[in-house]
């Protein structure tokens, strides 16, 4: 596993549908290394702090591998590291092996697996396309965050090591599959509410859709 790419980018404003719009979904790749802190890397900032951001939102990954899909779906687009709005671009990270909890090391830093990406209106705007967001979310090639669990200095080149895997197994496939189309799934819903690193905005959803099985 391998980390091939460091992104960042400070909040611009842009013009879509004639309005202005402040983002931080533009990443460029830099080279060198980068500190990665608590919140975000150095050089990285997010514009919307109620929806981006936060210890749970720290740093966005994306894998590598499904570049070649968006290419193919894409003709013409061009596509370099970054263009998913991501500040790791990584390989060897699949939404479907990686757990929620999972913590791994790259360069000093240590990160926790914490979520999937759910896209907002920005990644139309970064694209500017409407149909993506939806495009985006069947493909399933969501990426996900990490939370930072220890501080340190990331670099385009450095290995990604796994340091410890969640042993509740529920993959980011798995939480985005639950949230999207498995709500009737108990035992997953349940399983997934024992994951430490999920974040609570997720636990109290999947708790208000067993609520509502209960009701039926």
């Amino acid at each position: 596993m391998k980390l091939l790419s460091v992104n960042v980018g400070l909040p611009r404003d842009v013009i879509s549908k004639g309005r202005l719009v402040t983002t931080g979904i533009f990443k460029e790749p830099v080279e060198g290394p980068v500190g990665l802190r608590a919140l975000n890397l150095d050089g990285d900032r997010q514009a919307d702090l109620k929806v981006h951001g936060g210890i749970h939102k720290a740093v966005y990954a994306y894998p590598a591998e499904h570049y070649e899909y968006w290419r193919r779906q894409l003709p013409g687009v061009d596509l370099p590291w970054g263009m998913f709005g991501e500040n790791l671009t990584t390989e060897g990270l699949l939404e479907n092996e990686v757990n929620i909890g999972d913590q791994f090391r790259i360069g000093s830093a240590e990160l926790v697996a914490s979520q999937p990406r759910l896209p907002c209106y920005k990644l139309a705007v970064k694209f500017g396309r409407d149909d993506i967001i939806k495009r985006f979310l069947e493909s399933r090639r969501t990426g996900f965050y990490f939370a930072v669990h220890k501080e340190g200095e990331v670099r385009a080149g450095d290995s990604i090591e796994l340091l410890s895997s969640d042993a509740h197994k529920i993959t980011v496939a798995e939480l985005t599959r639950l949230y999207l189309e498995g709500k009737n799934d108990v035992e997953a819903l349940n399983r997934a509410l024992q994951v430490d690193a999920l974040p609570d905005s997720w636990k109290t959803y999947f708790e208000h859709q067993l609520e509502k099985l209960r009701g039926e």
